[in-house]
């Protein structure tokens, strides 16, 4: 039976949980890092949590162990990272308002300016702030190695980072670091031609900075991911610039590969090659890459359609008439009640989610290092409603 491939499978019986539920299991998060540990000892650099990617905090305990901090991308990413991880705070956005700045002074350890504009307004509050933040501007390599253009940083007419064209020389006074940011889901081969771009257009003005990062997108916990050319040019860089700092800051390899969403089929729909399968969790809702990116999630024990005896178009439970999650095969016909477990959900997919047309989020679960399973937040009509009153 599904089920009891699926038990098999996970570790759990997925019928042992409500639904809709994100799974995230500890004991793959400790695979992933235990590459990161590896980098960071082969090469000396420092990796933070990138929060956009993945901020679930009962999980920050562990992961902190092994990482120096977090990066953040707004004020209440910031505030997460100082209260819930500890160690290093840095942030970047495209633009900070003064409200923003006002917070990330008293939360940030660095603060990363999109411009030299931003940095020329706010460099006043830097300077007289009562704790010393290391500020760092952004800058665009113009090596675009993106696959898909809204994740490609570098795409054309990109407005992130400072192209070299618009570089100030003139306004470096207070910048301890440059920072680039080029990747998506991307392997070290990726990272060698936009290293490449960044040394070329600004590698004069490496020597007088402190550190350097290489933003994120680094797809190092995965199979292929090339580890060793990642740490050559980490330490090559390194050596040629008198062994400065360097940060990465992924967010995506840290929870990899790592879990769940678990969904319930509540009707069976249509006949023949419209046949469709309708769950109690939705692509726009739930995991709405599916259909920005756009990508196909893998399920356990499913195939592409037509491999298996049995194909479904998989619907999902809003109004929205393109909800569809895709076309999957099955060995046997599905049924209402049946579960279905959508492989690497953690990262990206539960920071997206969102209660659209009241559908409620999933509940999450955590999966500890010793398999015990813990129900962290069920979520209710209270957290649709407080979003908008």
């Amino acid at each position: 039976m599904l089920t009891d491939f699926l038990g098999k499978a996970l570790g759990f019986d997925p019928h042992d949980i409500s639904t809709p539920a994100f799974v995230v299991d500890e004991r793959r998060i400790e695979k992933n890092l235990a590459r990161l540990r590896e980098v960071k000892e082969r090469t000396g650099c420092h990796i933070l949590l990138a929060l956009k990617g993945f901020s679930m905090f009962s999980t920050f305990p562990l992961i902190r162990k092994s990482l120096d901090g977090t990066c953040a991308s707004s004020v209440h990413e910031a505030m997460l990272g100082k209260e819930a991880f500890g160690g290093e705070v840095h942030a970047f956005a495209a633009a900070f308002s003064k409200e923003d700045m006002e917070s990330f002074l008293s939360i940030t350890d660095h603060l990363v300016f999109n411009s030299f504009s931003l940095w020329e307004r706010f460099k006043p509050m830097v300077m007289s702030a009562p704790r010393k933040i290391s500020c760092g501007i952004r800058v665009n390599p113009e090596r675009s190695v993106g696959r898909v253009a809204i994740y490609d940083p570098c795409a054309p007419g990109s407005r992130l980072g400072v192209r070299p064209k618009d570089f100030r020389p003139d306004m470096l006074e207070g910048i301890d670091g440059l920072h680039f940011h080029a990747l998506c889901e991307q392997n070290s081969h990726e990272l060698e031609i936009v290293l490449e771009g960044f040394v070329q257009h600004f590698g004069e003005f490496i020597p007088s900075m402190k550190w350097v990062n290489f933003g994120g997108g680094h797809h190092i916990s995965r199979q292929d991911y090339d580890l060793e050319k990642l740490c050559r040019l980490i330490t090559d860089f390194r050596k040629r610039f008198n062994n400065i700092p360097v940060y990465l800051e992924p967010g995506e390899a840290i929870a990899l590969d790592t879990g769940f969403l678990v969904a319930e089929v509540l009707d069976i729909a249509g006949s023949g090659p419209d046949t469709h399968a309708i769950l109690d969790s939705s692509a726009t809702c739930h995991m709405p890459d599916v259909l920005e990116m756009p990508y196909r999630p893998q399920i356990i024990g499913a195939g592409e359609e037509g491999e298996k005896a049995h194909t479904y178009q998989l619907g999902g439970l809003s109004c929205l008439a393109g909800d569809n999650i895709g076309r999957y095969s099955f060995d046997a016909p599905l049924a209402v009640g049946d579960r279905l477990v959508f492989t690497d959900m953690a990262h990206y997919s539960m920071v997206k989610t969102n209660t659209f047309n009241g559908i409620p989020l999933p509940s999450i679960y955590r999966m500890d290092m010793e398999g015990k399973m813990h129900l962290e937040r069920k979520f209710g009509y209270q957290d649709f409603k407080t979003r908008l009153g």
